[in-house]
Protein backbone atom coordinates (compact mmCIF):
# COMPACT_ATOMS: atom_id res chain seq x y z
CA UNK A 1 0.00 0.00 0.00
CA UNK A 2 0.97 3.05 -0.97
CA UNK A 3 -0.19 5.46 1.66
CA UNK A 4 2.71 4.20 4.65
CA UNK A 5 0.74 6.48 7.07
CA UNK A 6 -2.66 4.91 6.40
CA UNK A 7 -4.14 3.17 9.72
CA UNK A 8 -7.95 2.38 8.51
CA UNK A 9 -8.78 2.60 12.38
CA UNK A 10 -7.00 5.34 13.41
CA UNK A 11 -8.11 7.24 10.02
CA UNK A 12 -11.84 6.18 11.00
CA UNK A 13 -11.65 7.53 14.04
CA UNK A 14 -10.15 10.92 12.79
CA UNK A 15 -12.95 10.94 9.95
CA UNK A 16 -15.88 10.82 13.20
CA UNK A 17 -13.36 13.58 15.20
CA UNK A 18 -13.80 15.44 12.32
CA UNK A 19 -17.45 14.67 11.28
CA UNK A 20 -17.98 16.22 14.91
CA UNK A 21 -16.31 19.75 14.13
CA UNK A 22 -18.23 20.36 11.09
CA UNK A 23 -21.89 19.18 12.26
CA UNK A 24 -24.14 22.11 12.51
CA UNK A 25 -28.04 20.31 12.73
CA UNK A 26 -26.32 16.96 14.50
CA UNK A 27 -24.27 19.04 17.19
CA UNK A 28 -27.68 19.50 18.71
CA UNK A 29 -30.01 16.43 18.64
CA UNK A 30 -30.18 13.77 21.20
CA UNK A 31 -27.29 11.25 20.97
CA UNK A 32 -27.99 9.19 23.54
CA UNK A 33 -29.63 6.24 22.19
CA UNK A 34 -26.44 5.61 19.70
CA UNK A 35 -25.08 2.68 22.07
CA UNK A 36 -27.68 1.28 21.59
CA UNK A 37 -27.54 0.41 17.89
CA UNK A 38 -24.72 -1.45 16.37
CA UNK A 39 -25.77 -2.29 12.58
CA UNK A 40 -27.63 -1.83 9.77
CA UNK A 41 -31.83 -2.48 10.60
CA UNK A 42 -30.89 -2.30 14.18
CA UNK A 43 -34.37 -0.99 15.74
CA UNK A 44 -34.04 1.60 18.95
CA UNK A 45 -37.88 1.92 20.93
CA UNK A 46 -38.41 5.22 22.46
CA UNK A 47 -40.66 4.76 24.97
CA UNK A 48 -43.16 7.81 25.83
CA UNK A 49 -46.47 8.34 27.44
CA UNK A 50 -48.99 11.16 27.36
CA UNK A 51 -50.70 12.08 30.47
CA UNK A 52 -53.59 10.90 32.61
CA UNK A 53 -56.77 12.83 33.19
CA UNK A 54 -56.88 14.10 36.89
CA UNK A 55 -60.21 14.28 38.35
CA UNK A 56 -61.09 16.39 40.67
CA UNK A 57 -63.84 15.91 43.77
CA UNK A 58 -65.15 16.81 46.92
CA UNK A 59 -66.53 13.84 47.62
CA UNK A 60 -64.66 11.87 50.19
CA UNK A 61 -66.45 9.02 48.70
CA UNK A 62 -64.32 8.64 45.78
CA UNK A 63 -65.63 6.14 43.07
CA UNK A 64 -63.60 5.34 40.24
CA UNK A 65 -64.74 4.84 36.30
CA UNK A 66 -63.33 1.99 34.31
CA UNK A 67 -58.97 2.85 34.17
CA UNK A 68 -58.35 5.40 31.49
CA UNK A 69 -55.80 4.07 28.72
CA UNK A 70 -52.75 6.11 28.05
CA UNK A 71 -51.66 7.29 24.73
CA UNK A 72 -48.57 5.30 23.56
CA UNK A 73 -46.63 8.35 22.25
CA UNK A 74 -43.34 6.03 21.27
CA UNK A 75 -41.36 6.06 18.58
CA UNK A 76 -38.88 3.54 17.10
CA UNK A 77 -35.81 4.57 15.01
CA UNK A 78 -34.48 2.08 12.74
CA UNK A 79 -30.69 2.59 11.60
CA UNK A 80 -30.99 2.05 7.82
CA UNK A 81 -29.73 5.38 6.59
CA UNK A 82 -25.74 4.87 4.72
CA UNK A 83 -23.55 7.45 2.76
CA UNK A 84 -20.26 5.79 1.39
CA UNK A 85 -17.35 6.84 -0.98
CA UNK A 86 -14.74 4.95 -2.97
CA UNK A 87 -11.99 6.74 -4.78
CA UNK A 88 -8.71 6.29 -6.03
CA UNK A 89 -4.93 8.36 -6.53
CA UNK A 90 -3.34 7.13 -9.76
CA UNK A 91 0.55 6.31 -8.76
CA UNK A 92 1.59 8.50 -11.69
CA UNK A 93 -0.67 12.03 -9.64
CA UNK A 94 0.82 10.79 -6.15
CA UNK A 95 4.10 10.67 -7.45
CA UNK A 96 3.78 14.16 -9.11
CA UNK A 97 1.88 15.74 -5.86
CA UNK A 98 2.93 17.94 -3.62
CA UNK A 99 1.67 18.25 0.11
CA UNK A 100 -0.02 15.53 1.64
CA UNK A 101 -3.13 13.55 -0.50
CA UNK A 102 -3.84 11.36 2.38
CA UNK A 103 -4.50 14.39 4.77
CA UNK A 104 -5.99 16.17 1.64
CA UNK A 105 -8.75 12.79 1.22
CA UNK A 106 -9.26 13.09 4.85
CA UNK A 107 -10.54 16.16 5.15
CA UNK A 108 -12.53 16.59 2.00
CA UNK A 109 -14.27 12.97 2.69
CA UNK A 110 -14.97 14.45 6.59
CA UNK A 111 -16.62 17.60 5.28
CA UNK A 112 -18.82 15.73 2.24
CA UNK A 113 -19.91 13.10 4.77
CA UNK A 114 -20.64 15.65 7.48
CA UNK A 115 -22.49 17.45 4.69
CA UNK A 116 -24.96 14.22 4.07
CA UNK A 117 -25.27 13.80 7.61
CA UNK A 118 -26.38 17.38 8.49
CA UNK A 119 -28.72 17.30 4.86
CA UNK A 120 -30.69 14.38 6.30
CA UNK A 121 -31.49 15.88 9.76
CA UNK A 122 -32.59 19.28 8.51
CA UNK A 123 -34.63 17.21 6.02
CA UNK A 124 -37.14 16.60 8.71
CA UNK A 125 -38.47 19.75 8.87
CA UNK A 126 -40.54 18.32 5.92
CA UNK A 127 -41.64 14.52 8.04
CA UNK A 128 -45.36 14.68 8.93
CA UNK A 129 -45.01 14.93 12.45
CA UNK A 130 -43.05 18.68 12.43
CA UNK A 131 -45.00 21.59 13.60
CA UNK A 132 -45.33 24.26 11.18
CA UNK A 133 -46.10 27.40 12.54
CA UNK A 134 -48.15 28.39 9.71
CA UNK A 135 -50.11 25.96 7.23
CA UNK A 136 -49.32 28.17 4.47
CA UNK A 137 -45.69 29.80 4.10
CA UNK A 138 -45.76 33.53 4.62
CA UNK A 139 -43.62 36.11 3.05
CA UNK A 140 -40.65 37.03 5.63
CA UNK A 141 -39.06 41.12 5.51
CA UNK A 142 -36.87 42.69 8.21
CA UNK A 143 -39.90 43.74 9.70
CA UNK A 144 -41.70 41.18 10.85
CA UNK A 145 -39.26 38.46 10.98
CA UNK A 146 -38.40 39.07 14.99
CA UNK A 147 -42.65 39.00 15.22
CA UNK A 148 -42.20 35.28 13.56
CA UNK A 149 -39.82 34.62 15.86
CA UNK A 150 -41.02 35.00 18.66
CA UNK A 151 -44.17 33.32 17.75
CA UNK A 152 -42.21 30.30 17.16
CA UNK A 153 -40.87 30.26 20.84
CA UNK A 154 -44.04 31.55 22.45
CA UNK A 155 -45.64 28.23 20.80
CA UNK A 156 -42.76 25.90 22.03
CA UNK A 157 -43.07 27.54 25.45
CA UNK A 158 -47.09 26.98 25.22
CA UNK A 159 -45.81 23.24 24.47
CA UNK A 160 -44.48 23.32 28.06
CA UNK A 161 -40.70 24.00 26.73
CA UNK A 162 -39.49 25.59 29.62
CA UNK A 163 -37.88 29.10 29.11
CA UNK A 164 -34.35 27.81 30.61
CA UNK A 165 -33.91 25.04 27.56
CA UNK A 166 -31.36 25.49 25.24
CA UNK A 167 -32.94 26.33 22.28
CA UNK A 168 -31.59 26.11 18.93
CA UNK A 169 -32.68 27.65 15.35
CA UNK A 170 -30.98 26.96 11.92
CA UNK A 171 -31.68 29.85 9.60
CA UNK A 172 -30.20 29.96 5.88
CA UNK A 173 -28.29 32.71 4.88
CA UNK A 174 -31.33 34.91 3.40
CA UNK A 175 -33.25 34.58 6.56
CA UNK A 176 -29.88 35.59 8.64
CA UNK A 177 -29.70 38.93 6.85
CA UNK A 178 -33.28 39.79 7.43
CA UNK A 179 -32.81 39.13 11.23
CA UNK A 180 -29.41 40.76 10.87
CA UNK A 181 -30.93 43.83 9.87
CA UNK A 182 -33.95 43.63 12.37
CA UNK A 183 -31.59 43.11 14.82
CA UNK A 184 -28.92 44.98 14.97
CA UNK A 185 -27.26 42.79 17.90
CA UNK A 186 -27.06 40.02 16.51
CA UNK A 187 -23.43 38.50 16.61
CA UNK A 188 -20.72 39.65 13.97
CA UNK A 189 -18.63 37.99 12.60
CA UNK A 190 -15.83 39.12 14.98
CA UNK A 191 -17.90 37.57 18.08
CA UNK A 192 -16.43 34.62 19.70
CA UNK A 193 -19.78 32.55 19.42
CA UNK A 194 -19.14 31.73 15.73
CA UNK A 195 -18.59 27.74 15.92
CA UNK A 196 -20.31 25.10 13.90
CA UNK A 197 -22.84 27.68 12.29
CA UNK A 198 -23.43 29.72 15.67
CA UNK A 199 -23.67 33.19 14.27
CA UNK A 200 -25.37 34.60 17.25
CA UNK A 201 -28.30 34.72 20.01
CA UNK A 202 -31.45 36.70 19.94
CA UNK A 203 -33.82 35.89 22.93
CA UNK A 204 -31.88 33.34 24.65
CA UNK A 205 -32.13 31.61 20.99
CA UNK A 206 -28.42 29.54 19.93
CA UNK A 207 -28.34 31.17 15.96
CA UNK A 208 -26.45 28.91 13.45
CA UNK A 209 -26.73 29.16 10.08
CA UNK A 210 -26.35 26.42 7.18
CA UNK A 211 -27.15 25.99 3.61
CA UNK A 212 -28.79 22.37 4.56
CA UNK A 213 -32.01 24.10 5.89
CA UNK A 214 -34.74 22.17 4.19
CA UNK A 215 -36.66 24.08 1.94
CA UNK A 216 -39.72 23.41 -0.43
CA UNK A 217 -41.41 24.58 -3.55
CA UNK A 218 -38.62 24.31 -5.71
CA UNK A 219 -36.22 26.34 -2.96
CA UNK A 220 -38.50 29.28 -2.69
CA UNK A 221 -39.43 28.25 1.00
CA UNK A 222 -37.54 27.91 4.01
CA UNK A 223 -38.46 25.13 6.94
CA UNK A 224 -35.99 27.07 9.57
CA UNK A 225 -36.33 24.79 12.89
CA UNK A 226 -36.81 26.46 16.28
CA UNK A 227 -35.93 23.68 18.66
CA UNK A 228 -34.69 22.22 22.01
CA UNK A 229 -31.93 19.46 21.61
CA UNK A 230 -34.14 16.91 22.78
CA UNK A 231 -36.86 17.38 19.81
CA UNK A 232 -34.77 15.09 17.30
CA UNK A 233 -32.22 11.76 18.13
CA UNK A 234 -29.40 10.56 15.87
CA UNK A 235 -27.19 8.04 16.01
CA UNK A 236 -24.30 6.95 13.76
CA UNK A 237 -23.01 4.22 15.62
CA UNK A 238 -20.47 2.87 12.39
CA UNK A 239 -18.24 4.05 10.72
CA UNK A 240 -16.25 2.35 8.26
CA UNK A 241 -13.08 3.08 6.40
CA UNK A 242 -10.95 0.18 4.36
CA UNK A 243 -7.76 0.75 1.88
CA UNK A 244 -7.41 -1.24 -1.41
CA UNK A 245 -5.24 -2.11 -4.30
CA UNK A 246 -7.84 -2.28 -7.39
CA UNK A 247 -6.89 -5.06 -9.44
CA UNK A 248 -6.87 -3.13 -13.07
CA UNK A 249 -4.98 0.02 -13.40
CA UNK A 250 -2.31 1.52 -11.02
CA UNK A 251 -3.78 3.21 -7.98
CA UNK A 252 -4.47 2.88 -4.44
CA UNK A 253 -8.12 3.14 -3.31
CA UNK A 254 -9.94 4.12 -0.38
CA UNK A 255 -13.72 2.76 -0.11
CA UNK A 256 -15.98 3.32 3.08
CA UNK A 257 -19.22 4.79 5.10
CA UNK A 258 -21.21 5.63 7.73
CA UNK A 259 -23.98 4.40 9.13
CA UNK A 260 -26.74 6.74 10.37
CA UNK A 261 -30.45 7.75 10.77
CA UNK A 262 -32.44 10.76 12.74
CA UNK A 263 -35.88 10.91 13.94
CA UNK A 264 -38.21 13.56 15.47
CA UNK A 265 -38.87 11.96 18.78
CA UNK A 266 -40.70 14.93 20.67
CA UNK A 267 -42.49 16.66 18.24
CA UNK A 268 -43.84 19.49 20.75
CA UNK A 269 -40.07 20.55 20.97
CA UNK A 270 -39.53 21.63 17.71
CA UNK A 271 -41.42 24.53 15.53
CA UNK A 272 -40.80 25.14 11.84
CA UNK A 273 -40.85 28.55 10.50
CA UNK A 274 -42.62 28.52 7.47
CA UNK A 275 -40.84 31.36 5.36
CA UNK A 276 -40.80 32.57 1.92
CA UNK A 277 -39.44 35.43 -0.14
CA UNK A 278 -39.65 38.02 -2.62
CA UNK A 279 -38.41 37.15 -5.54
Amino acid sequence: MAYNNFIPTVWAEGINRELEKKFVFAEDCNRKYEGDVKEFGDQVRILGVGSPTITDTEDKDITLGDPEKIEDTSATLIVDHISHFNYKVGDIDKAQAKGNILEALHAETSEKLADKMDAHIASLANDASAILDAASAYQATADIILEKVDTALQKLYENNVSPSADIIMTVTPRFYMLMKRAYASLDTNNSGIIKNGKVGMYGGITVKMSNNVATASAGAVDKIMVRTKRAIAFVNPMTHVEPYRPEKGFADAVKGFVLYKAKIIRPKEMIVMNVKYTA
